[in-house]
Order: structure tokens, then sequence, then C-alpha cells
């Protein structure tokens, strides 16, 4: 979920030139992956239609085709959105989504920028495919809570696979967020839900314990695959619309690399 809206500020990377505190740099943005992937798209961009393409755009044009490449359903994509020339490095940190966190949070976090609960559950969906590494859920194995015991709600089987994973050491090992179809866009994740192998706190508590608001959106997507693609599609949209992205000059532009502010103009460019 963007912290500012879709404007492409978490490709943003450390520059004390240009006071960029990259929110690459948040907890919840440590090792993302993919920006080579962004700056190639850029380079092509840029070398058919310079300086019209915002690199927010890239992104939400990108996240529609990842999906229907692994056999999702595409939804309209708003373009017009132009770039960040700041980060928010602090907003991240403060405000976005944590694996480790109860329902509660989750749905407030959301709330807050205008998503309510059936939209958490749909874009919590985005996780049936991708991956996840072990320190993000590690404690839910043998100490959840500080309790020295498993979380009660991670089925006995899939922790044992879990455990063989994440061995002593392998915090940065990765592991499928969906181990059923972990390559296709589907909507076993929320069949894993059922079966308690959601990977993550933030996956689970989406249905345990029982009684959850979102379990009923759970089961409804469990139930049918075009409903929850129809779901998410609708979320996506939502999401990129959320803080009202710049569509004008005001503060924002047309980066020319995504991982940096454009130079500002001097005299001699006047």
């Amino acid at each position: 979920m963007p912290e500012q809206g879709c404007d492409g500020s978490v490709l943003l990377e450390d520059s004390v030139a240009d006071g960029i505190d990259s929110e690459q740099n948040a907890p919840g943005n440590q090792g993302i992956q993919g920006q080579n992937i962004v700056a190639d798209i850029k380079t092509a961009v840029e070398n058919a239609c310079p300086s019209v393409v915002s690199c927010a755009d890239i992104l939400a044009i990108a996240s529609n085709s990842a999906v229907v490449l692994a056999g999702g359903r595409g939804w309209e994509v708003q373009l017009g959105r132009r770039d960040s020339r700041i980060a928010n490095r602090s907003g991240a940190v403060s405000n976005l989504p944590s694996p480790f966190e109860p329902l509660a949070n989750l749905t407030v976090k959301f709330a807050n920028v205008g998503l309510n609960s059936t939209d958490l559950v749909s874009l919590s969906g985005a996780h049936t495919f991708g991956q996840s590494r072990c320190r993000f859920f590690q404690g839910r194995l043998s100490n959840f809570s500080g309790t020295g015991m498993p979380d009660p709600s991670l089925d006995p089987t899939y922790r044992d696979i879990l455990l063989e994973a994440c061995p002593q050491g392998g915090d940065d090992n990765r592991v499928n967020l969906d181990p059923t179809t972990p390559d296709e866009f589907d909507n076993n994740y929320f069949t894993n839900l059922q079966g308690n192998r959601g990977l993550l706190t933030s996956d689970q508590v989406l249905f345990s314990p029982p009684g959850a608001a979102t379990t009923v959106d759970v089961d409804r997507f469990a139930a049918s695959q075009e409903v929850f693609f129809d779901a998410f599609g609708a979320s996506m949209i939502k999401m990129g619309n959320i803080m009202s992205p710049s569509t004008t000059t005001d503060g924002s532009e047309i980066r020319l690399t995504c991982s940096r502010v454009n130079p500002l103009p001097t005299l001699a460019d006047m």
C-alpha cells in the first residue's frame, strides 16, 4: 500500500544532494525487488516518448500486467499521475501495514486512507504469489508473542515445512507466500487461510480467530475466483487513487530516472 498515494516515491533512493531519505529504508520496504525492471521499462519509454509517462504510472501499469501474466484478470488502469519530488520515510515507518500486526491495526491503517475491510481482504489476496523472508514470520513457528509456543492458528504440518525452510541463521531465506500455487494469480490464498496456512500473521488474522469481521470476505473469495478477481480490480483502482495523486505541475514532475528526482533548472537552462 503506497504511503503517499501512487506517486512513485518508493522508488527514490537516498540522496543527500536532493534531501531524499528513501522510503526503502523503512522496515516494511527493505528488500523490495524489481527496481531494475522498472528502470529498464522507464528507459524504453523515455526512448519512445520522452517526459510523458511517469514512474508512478509505470508502476500502476506493471502491477496490472504482472497479475494478467500470472493468470489473473486485469482492471482499467487510470493514468495521468505525476511523480513526487520527495520521499516520506517516517510516514512509511508509521503507516505501512506490518506483517506482524493484529487485524484491528490493519483495519485502522486501511481506513485511514479510505479503504474498507473488503479492500483489506482483497488486496491481501495479492499474496497469492510472491515470497517473504523468514524473519517476517519466524516468531510464529516456536515463540509466538513470547509464549515459547507456536502460533495456535498455524497448521502443524505447514509449520514443519516452514521450520525446514527457515533453519537457525536463515532469516533471509525466502518462502512462497502461497504454498499451493506460488506462481499463479488465483484464489488459493483464501483457501490457504481456511486451512490455517497463511504465512504471515497479517495474513492469517483475516480468518483466525473465528468471528473476525473479515472472515466473510475470505470465505466469499475462497468460494469464487471470479468474485475475488472483481473485488481485487476494484480495490486496486481505489488504492491507485488514495490521497489524490498529483496530475499537475505543483511540486511534482515526470521523472527521467525513477530512482532520483530531476535536476532543477539552472539559469543557463532558462
